[in-house]
């Protein structure tokens, strides 16, 4: 008579936020996955991928998260992925995929300048992110792309490489930390862009620190007047696209999106860029024009 019944269950974004207050990394990890598995089986194949991504790259990054989140949760995230990586016509597959296929008909100093072309172009977001309590590595990015862009023409101190050696190693551990499960930016007039959009085609953050390392050997090889020099993975350059940002957002289409469809514009123009007899001060030019660029605009 007094309408008591049973406790309404809560949804999973609602134990989502709860874990994310308890800083419980292994439910939220948990609820990623059971995101991603009503998302595949809806045939919503873009969210599966953000959700299921997640799942991973947070039970991944700890032994002890691991081990609570158990192999049976485990063992079915990864047989999704791997479904997920197979599907025909999925925007995380078919760009990166095209990128590849370009990448081939360029030789590896192109591939570089390609590849540092979009890395400029997250400078002012990595600026904004740096903000956030154990994210100032981010806040680096233009120092490190100005160096290695010069770097090009003349080999720089031992120094440089060092502090570049020691931001690869933030960028890596970045990767675990609670902010980057947590920290958000407002943007204005849409949602918060989560440090966690980063995990998005391979991990942005990770494809930074692969780039710089790959760069690094690149000029110990040249400082050793090597002849066989260390090859570059293209990956990189698909890196201000952001699909997990726009996916989170309720984009239906990304390749309707907007900031999506300049992006991809502007990889093709600078790959018909380094295609043709560019010259580093054109280069110089058009680094210091994406610097500027605000790409959630």
């Amino acid at each position: 008579m007094f309408g008591f019944g049973k406790k309404k269950k809560k949804s999973p974004k609602e134990q989502l936020a709860e874990f994310q207050r308890k800083r419980d990394w292994a439910g939220v990890s948990r609820t990623y996955y059971e995101l991603g598995v009503s998302a595949m089986d809806a045939g919503d194949l873009h969210k599966a991928q953000l959700w299921l991504h997640r799942a991973d790259t947070i039970y991944s990054a700890d032994d002890n998260i691991y081990d609570k989140v158990g192999e049976k949760i485990i063992d079915d995230c990864s047989d999704r992925i791997g479904r997920l990586d197979e599907e025909d016509g999925l925007f995380y597959n078919t760009v990166p995929a095209e990128i590849e296929a370009r990448a081939e008909e360029l030789n590896a100093p192109q591939v570089r300048v390609w590849g540092l072309l979009s890395i400029a172009r997250l400078v002012r977001l990595g600026e904004r992110l740096a903000r956030l309590p154990g994210c100032e590595v981010l806040g680096q990015l233009e120092w490190a792309v100005d160096l290695m862009f010069h770097s090009f023409q003349t080999l720089p101190s031992q120094e440089a490489c060092q502090r570049l050696l020691d931001m690869c190693s933030m960028l890596y551990m970045l990767n675990g930390k609670p902010v980057y499960y947590s920290g958000e930016i407002e943007v204005p007039g849409r949602p918060p862009f989560q440090l966690f959009d980063l995990n998005g085609l391979f991990g942005v953050e990770q494809e930074l620190n692969g780039y710089a390392n790959s760069h690094l050997r690149l000029l110990d090889a040249l400082s050793q007047g090597m002849e066989e020099l260390p090859q570059v993975e293209s990956s990189i350059v698909g890196c201000a696209l952001l699909p997990d940002y726009y996916v989170r957002s309720g984009v239906d289409r990304l390749e309707d999106v907007p900031q999506i469809k300049a992006e991809l514009q502007r990889i093709w123009s600078d790959y018909d860029f380094v295609r043709g007899r560019f010259t580093w001060e054109e280069t110089r030019k058009r680094i210091a024009d994406y610097k500027r660029l605000d790409i959630l605009a």
